[in-house]
């Protein structure tokens, strides 16, 4: 949130003390559970259209699937926004196999933490909320046991 809090003290030009303190985001908790699917270039996208207008989200993941990104989706779905997610999915099978690999965690680091490493075509039909963070391979990754792989283009 420090954006928000750096956004209104510029705009109100308020002098005050600020400290901003690093965190773990959730797309990258979210990876480790899910083993290296982070391993190369990735974007995160946030599907809520509330504060973005929906054309614009619609670009962002039609741009980064095209570009052939690791996607990371935030926001997926809420009880009133619930069709974004099988918009995004249709729109990301337009360039990427729907034998890519997605995770998907939800309430990651939480005690009702759960994690299902699936396939693009069968990403909607799992369990997904405004606690769900999804993770979408790229044309190099794989699942490797219980673990999502993107390769990092060393030669081994």
């Amino acid at each position: 949130m420090a954006g928000l809090v750096l956004e209104v003290v510029s705009k109100e030009n308020i002098r005050l003390p600020i400290e901003i303190i690093s965190g773990i985001p959730a797309a990258n908790t979210a990876a480790a559970v899910l083993g290296a699917p982070l391993m190369h270039d990735y974007v995160v996208v946030s599907l809520s259209d509330l504060l973005t207008p929906w054309e614009t989200i619609e670009r962002r993941v039609k741009c980064a699937s095209e570009a052939d990104f690791v996607i990371v989706l935030y926001n997926p779905k809420s009880s009133q926004r619930d069709w974004q997610i099988e918009k995004t999915a249709s729109i990301i099978l337009q360039y990427k196999s729907p034998s890519t690999p997605v995770g998907i965690v939800k309430s990651v680091s939480r005690e009702d933490e759960s994690v299902v490493i699936t396939t693009l075509d069968k990403m909607t039909s799992c369990p997904i909320d405004m606690t769900t963070v999804i993770i979408i391979g790229n044309s190099t990754t794989y699942q490797y046991r219980n673990y999502m792989i993107t390769k990092r283009g060393y030669q081994l």
